[in-house]
């Protein structure tokens, strides 16, 4: 029986996680959007929609996905009250409310499967198995100093060197716990370098972990972009240019000398694991060290009070969370 398990690619910000989409998209029985913003504000606003086994609730929270601008869902082409009215007849947990706007936007281009893209989801992929517990995830990971050196470019990031840093490094240890517990069924790491190298290679690889056929338009995302990557995110211009390597490597003269100093010395270890050859440049100073142990100390207390929050939200959740769409439906983690 072909798959219907959700897919959702997370990583690093800037580590080509749209282009991956567009891959994705271009396949014939698959359609990823693009960002949306209302999964985890909608999984952390579950309790108060109360039981959703009342269709009036779930309707409330259909409205708050496709009311509020915030969200993103206008970017899906989709019809507002059609969407509405699904989530009002569908299954009464949150997942498959969610899952019910993805599974519409997929119906949109003619395909079986649907998923998600944030690069941001690799904090919360406990949160995404809850919700869908048969997803599939694909993380993509790229040299962490290029990923350092195309956040500090982008219109919106707006932390600094220590914080793209600790992102990194966030998104990499993410991916080694994730393996560690999902396994080779649910869980796929993708290099970006091999990726851009090699698109039909990697790309055949990806398609037998998702149990798919490959479809050769996934190495020329480039035709989608125009459909999936809304026009006002001029800061992913370059996915409507054919797949290359021309920007591997290119925090050599993007970056200042004291950040690959300090990327390669918070890195460590994870850079060479993932292949990424050091340049043996001295370490960096006291200052920029501590200011980096600072940044990333104060990141990992405000991950463990969002996990400890959510635990006892958890408490009073009124119905289960998982997503009852997919064959088979799986019961609640």
């Amino acid at each position: 029986m072909p798959s219907d398990r959700p897919i959702f690619v997370v990583g690093c910000p800037r580590s080509g996680t749209t282009m991956l989409q567009l891959m994705l998209h271009a396949h014939q029985r698959i359609a990823i959007p693009p960002e949306t913003r209302f999964l985890l504000p909608v999984y952390e606003s579950r309790c108060d929609f109360g039981d959703l086994r009342e269709p009036a609730n779930r309707r409330e929270l259909a409205r708050s996905i496709v009311d509020v601008k915030e969200t993103k869902f206008a970017d899906l082409g989709l019809d507002p009250d059609q969407v509405v009215e699904e989530i009002a007849a569908g299954p009464p947990t949150v997942g498959s409310a969610l899952g019910i706007v993805f599974r519409a936007y997929a119906r949109r281009f003619g395909s079986a499967r649907w998923g998600d893209k944030r690069p941001s989801y690799f904090r919360r992929l406990d949160v995404l198995l809850r919700m869908f517990p048969d997803a599939q995830i694909v993380h993509l990971v790229r040299d962490g100093r290029d990923c350092v050196a195309s956040l500090k470019e982008m219109p919106w990031f707006h932390m600094g060197t220590s914080h793209a840093i600790s992102t990194w490094n966030e998104a990499i240890d993410a991916g080694r716990r994730a393996a560690r517990r999902l396994g080779p069924t649910a869980y796929y790491e993708m290099g970006y370098e091999r990726l851009v190298a090699d698109p039909q290679t990697e790309l055949m690889r990806l398609c037998d972990f998702l149990g798919e056929e490959y479809d050769p338009v996934m190495a020329e995302p480039h035709h989608m972009a125009k459909v999936a990557v809304p026009a006002h995110k001029k800061w992913h211009a370059r996915t409507y240019d054919s797949v290359g390597t021309d920007r591997v490597g290119s925090w050599s003269r993007r970056l200042e000398p004291w950040e690959i100093a300090l990327c390669e010395s918070a890195m460590g270890s994870r850079l060479t694991d993932n292949g990424y050859e050091r340049t043996g440049v001295p370490r960096p100073s006291a200052a920029h060290m501590a200011r980096y142990l600072r940044v990333a100390a104060h990141r990992r207390l405000a991950a463990r009070k969002c996990d400890a929050f959510d635990q006892v939200r958890r408490r009073c959740e009124p119905n289960p969370v998982a997503s009852q769409l997919t064959t088979p439906a799986y019961a609640d983690a």
